[in-house]
């Protein structure tokens, strides 16, 4: 490595992870302070509130402070050797922009791959861990009778049986389900028998199953049914009590990219249309968010070699990084939200963001440092 370089990717290094640790502890220490009174009155232990946000930390490195952070970290480095005409030395020796920025280009694809491989490896458990320490020392009875009683939307899972569950709505209080797609599978995957019902009632020691159509397939010919039943009334052989449907139902945060992919996979069959379209939003939005990082650092690259002024340099850098990166996540959020509503195929809502910064970027580059 260069001496420039690792003179580059030192100063970088050192803001991004003094600016990690800022906003982790301003994380921590808003939410302790929003949430003091609940603490005090459940009588919470400090070795369970740092246990908790010890496990937090994944979840939190995996959110947008990382990128705000790397960008912030690349702008302060290269603003302040532009003030210090730093960067006019470089330029004069005949370096041009890419390799000038490399250390920091460089910087911002292994901070990607780092929130690539924490939102694969240590997301998934980490919201498990922090959701059980919250259900078990930091929810009263009270919020759990309430939680246990709230009526849930789009309620899926894997069950008993090789079973796949849609519901439309759980109304766990009157344990009642409406909308209900069961798709039951062998043991090589292919679709044995599909049951569509209009509602269910739990008995007490079972499901009642109301205008149920019960369609069983011959799984080399699933387009022609062997036969098809209709009841208005049925007692059903599910094993799943209304508590395993509240337990059970489908958290993409606690899934990495093969398991949801997986999911999806064995859902593909349900025909519940609107509910994969969501999982493949997630799917693809899992593998392209992390890249985000690179893509923002790309993008502010050129506004950092801009900032000539000594006076105000830090807050102009600061300023830009806040801009850009609420410009690149609501740019985000909408592909998404066109992405889950069947406006744009589920892939390009992913990807829309990441590659149109990216596009800009370059025209940015190209404009104002082709020379």
């Amino acid at each position: 490595m260069r001496i420039l370089d690792r003179y580059i990717t030192t100063s970088v290094i050192k803001i991004f992870v003094f600016t990690i640790l800022t906003f982790c502890f301003l994380y921590v220490l808003i939410d302790i302070t929003s949430q003091l009174d609940e603490f005090i009155d459940r009588k919470v232990p400090i070795d369970i509130l740092i246990q908790y946000y010890i496990s937090y930390f994944p979840i939190i490195l995996s959110q947008p402070i990382s990128s705000v952070a790397c960008l912030i970290a690349v702008l302060f480095t290269f603003s302040n050797l532009n003030t210090g005409n730093e960067v006019v030395a470089m330029r004069s020796s005949g370096l041009n922009f890419w390799q000038i920025t490399k250390p920091a280009i460089v910087f911002g694809l292994i901070i990607s791959v780092l929130v690539f491989w924490v939102n694969e490896r240590l997301v998934p458990r980490a919201t498990e861990v922090t959701q059980q320490i919250r259900d078990e020392n930091m929810v009263l009875l009270v919020d759990r009778l309430r939680k246990k009683n709230e009526k849930i939307k789009h309620l899926t899972f894997y069950g008993l049986k090789n079973r796949l569950y849609f519901i439309d709505t759980f109304d766990s209080k009157a344990n009642e389900l409406k909308g209900i797609t069961i798709i039951e599978h062998d043991q090589k995957q292919n679709m044995k028998q599909k049951i569509v019902a209009l509602k269910s009632v739990w008995t007490g020691i079972a499901w009642k199953f109301y205008q149920c159509q019960i369609t069983t397939f011959d799984r080399e010919n699933l387009s022609t049914p062997l036969k098809i039943k209709v009841y208005k009334e049925k007692l059903m052989d599910i094993k799943e009590s209304p508590q395993d449907f509240l337990n059970q139902r489908l958290n993409v945060n606690s899934m990495n990219i093969r398991q949801l992919d997986d999911y999806i996979d064995r859902f593909s069959k349900s025909g519940a249309q609107k509910a994969l379209n969501n999982m493949r939003v997630d799917l693809h939005q899992k593998i392209a968010y992390p890249f985000g990082n690179f893509v923002i650092v790309l993008i502010g690259l050129p506004f950092a070699l801009m900032i000539r002024s000594r006076k105000g340099s830090t807050f102009i850098s600061l300023g830009i990084a806040l801009i850009l990166g609420f410009l690149y996540y609501v740019a985000n959020a909408v592909a998404l939200a066109f992405g889950k509503s069947g406006l744009i195929p589920p892939i390009f809502s992913a990807w829309a963001t990441p590659v149109l910064f990216t596009i800009v970027a370059l025209v940015i580059i190209e404009t104002d440092f082709s020379n």
